[in-house]
């Protein structure tokens, strides 16, 4: 007899939408877009994922990939409470904290034991945001319909309150947009515009977001030492072109003074050549200096978000300033894509 997990497994994957689609993503753009034809919703600050749900079977997928589940089981169990029994949705993992979201507790859950796992579940709950329905019915998936649709499906799912998942509110009221993107609340990262005809395309970036800061999610592919003490002073950062190529863009050198020897000790484990396959830091110029040519070369892992003023062609022009680290980014979608330049976004987003 198959085990249970294994029919689970392949009830999942008999649903029409495949476990491994990659979440359509969105632009980053200075301003909301105007024009009739849009819904705005607001940015929730966790983690990504996509939810699979064929009868009791249930599973959480990552942005990487990567199954989200095993760390997050009361989310599974409020999953499997909603009355429809088959779907897939797009959402993101939230944890309310005094009256706020904190991504420091979505960080404390992806560890190894589980039993930490279940204490955070009963202390710090998550809670499941949902704002794409991709399927309803097994069988028949709705990535190619437009999301308005998508939208009524949604609400569908959602037609009373349920603990622990909720669907995100939405306007079509630019007004009411810029409002939440004005508010200083914790709560919200920003807003996202999606236009009500298009249709899911998974990896794409064919949404829009604008965020309070400009931000970036940068691989760390080196860091130089202070010159006074072997600690790092500064982590250098990439981004990813269309090639596979990992190009130096800029640095932050914002780190917390007594966090440096630890995270020393962390970058010193993962020093590997070449840390940059595209343009690499410390290229011989009229300002460059022995010290300045100087770094470290890391193994593409790491993966930072920074907070960035202006652009100067594909760098940034001043140092950035260090927010958080993303364990839940996947190195390789730190793309150039995520940059929104003057006068280029209407083509980035594919927008007739």
């Amino acid at each position: 007899m198959m085990p249970p997990v294994k029919q689970g497994a392949s009830r999942l994957a008999d649903l029409g939408v495949p476990l491994s689609l990659a979440p359509m993503e969105a632009l980053l753009v200075p301003d909301l877009p105007q024009e009739a034809g849009w819904q705005y919703e607001p940015k929730w600050d966790g983690f990504r994922c996509l939810a699979f749900r064929a009868d009791d079977a249930v599973e959480i997928k990552g942005k990487s990939g990567k199954s989200l589940s095993r760390f997050f089981p009361e989310v599974l169990d409020n999953l499997r409470s909603l009355a429809v029994r088959q779907f897939v949705l797009d959402g993101e993992l939230v944890i309310p904290v005094a009256g706020t979201l904190s991504f420091d507790a979505l960080q404390m859950r992806l560890h190894p034991a589980e039993s930490r796992i279940h204490r955070l579940a009963h202390e710090t709950p998550a809670h499941f945001v949902a704002f794409d329905c991709l399927l309803r019915e097994a069988q028949h998936p709705l990535l190619a319909r437009p999301f308005a649709e998508r939208r009524t499906a949604l609400e569908s799912v959602f037609d009373r309150d349920h603990d622990g998942t909720s669907i995100t509110p939405a306007t079509h009221d630019l007004k009411t947009a810029e409002t939440w993107l004005g508010r200083r609340q914790l709560a919200l990262d920003g807003v996202i515009a999606k236009r009500l005809e298009l249709g899911y395309r998974p990896g794409e970036r064919a949404m829009r977001k604008v965020k309070r800061l400009r931000t970036a999610d940068c691989v760390v592919g080196g860091f130089r030492y202070a010159s006074s003490a072997r600690v790092v002073a500064s982590l250098l950062l990439g981004l990813y072109d269309d090639a596979g190529l990992l190009h130096h863009v800029g640095f932050t050198s914002a780190l917390a003074a007594q966090d440096k020897p630890a995270l020393t000790k962390r970058l010193e484990r993962l020093i590997k050549p070449p840390g940059f396959t595209g343009d690499a830091p410390g290229g011989p110029s009229r300002w460059s200096t022995e010290r300045s040519a100087e770094w470290q070369p890391l193994s593409p892992t790491l993966v930072a978000e920074v907070r960035y003023d202006q652009i100067t062609g594909d760098r940034f022009r001043h140092g950035t300033r260090f927010l958080r680290w993303r364990p839940d980014k996947p190195p390789r979608q730190c793309t150039f894509a995520q940059l929104a330049k003057p006068g280029a976004q209407v083509v980035a987003l594919g927008v007739t």
